[in-house]
């Protein structure tokens, strides 16, 4: 074993954080936790992780649920696409491989929504195949401590750090050293701040000699932020509001959210009501403007309730159904929607 391999064991060992997806070799909870984590913080994913494991704590329940149940579960956490993956690889297996997880990492790899590093995570940790993990934490971390400048967003840099990475796997505790790795680059080598004063491979470590720990690793610039303008119509009726699943693919598809018009700018967006006044109804109020932020998109958003008079419901898109707020509350909704209705209803 390497002197890096071996200094990053010992570390770990004395420095692990106690996770519930550490004490299994179980693959089904060991996908489960990496498919609620990708692009999820540990400490706003465990509350999702323990409340799937604890409704579905067989992959054979969660091929079992229906689409609206998962999607209400994952409400909140984002990327929806995970969720609507992860209930086609729970399907795909129960039907085909009797709900069991293939255990070599090539074999992974050809499920949906599974991509090379939760491959990796799964056969290694599961099944203790020698192959090496690379996430965000480990191209911090090789980045810095071998001093390699390559963007790590790219193809050239990719190859580059699977090579790495797979050469400085130890023969023996492959897996453990994996775990390793990756908590060494969530808990002391951070994004911001590293704990570089107590860092066990301070000696050695490129980036803390020439201090270039805020520049490693190297990231291409992100794709520019588009802006988007939503105008949601609440149309009330008898105590009931109307709400729609999003079925276009557009962001929060499988969701349930309300009449939407979307608009060119802000200031369309805040002189929108006046416009649309009589088309719905009797107008009752319009709220402030919102803004979510997501990956790559910024909205701005303006909800306007009306109450809808009865002649009209037939002209109203037959996409629109009407709920009460116990059946609102049970619906999947993105965390915007959900967030505006605990405000003004629940």
């Amino acid at each position: 074993m390497t002197d890096f391999a071996h200094t990053l064991i010992n570390w770990y060992e004395k420095n692990k954080r106690d996770l519930p997806w550490r004490n299994t070799k179980n693959p089904y909870l060991i996908w489960l936790s990496e498919v609620i984590l990708q692009q999820t913080r540990v400490v706003q994913g465990l509350p999702y992780f323990l409340r799937f494991a604890e409704k579905y704590p067989q992959l054979k329940q969660l091929a079992q649920a229906t689409d609206d149940e998962v999607f209400r579960l994952w409400q909140g956490l984002g990327y929806y696409s995970r969720a609507k993956n992860m209930l086609h690889t729970a399907r795909f297996l129960e039907q085909n491989y009797e709900g069991k997880f293939p255990n070599t990492y090539q074999k992974l790899l050809k499920l949906k929504g599974v991509g090379k590093y939760t491959a990796a995570a799964i056969a290694s940790f599961a099944f203790q195949e020698r192959v090496a993990v690379l996430d965000g934490n480990v191209f911090r971390v090789l980045s810095r401590y071998f001093g390699i400048e390559t963007p790590i967003n790219t193809t050239k840099g990719q190859k580059e750090f699977e090579k790495l990475s797979q050469t400085l796997l130890p023969e023996k505790n492959a897996d453990i050293y994996n775990q390793a790795i990756m908590e060494f680059g969530a808990l002391q080598c951070t994004p911001q701040k590293p704990d570089c004063m107590y860092c066990p491979l301070q000696g050695t470590c490129f980036a803390f000699d020439t201090q270039k720990q805020n520049i490693l690793p190297v990231k291409l610039a992100k794709i520019k932020v588009k802006e988007r303008f939503f105008a949601y119509v609440l149309l009330h009726f008898q105590g009931k509001i109307a709400m729609k699943k999003r079925n276009e693919n557009d962001i929060w598809q499988n969701l349930y959210d309300f009449h939407l018009e979307e608009l060119s700018d802000e200031t369309s967006l805040n002189v929108w009501a006046d416009k649309a006044f009589g088309n719905f109804g009797l107008s009752q109020k319009a709220s402030n403007t919102y803004k979510h932020q997501l990956t790559h998109q910024k909205i701005y958003v303006k909800f306007f309730h009306f109450e809808i008079e009865k002649e009209k419901l037939e002209y109203l898109p037959k996409n629109l159904y009407f709920f009460d707020v116990e059946e609102i509350k049970k619906i999947p909704k993105p965390i915007l929607i959900a967030n505006y209705l605990q405000k003004e209803f629940f």
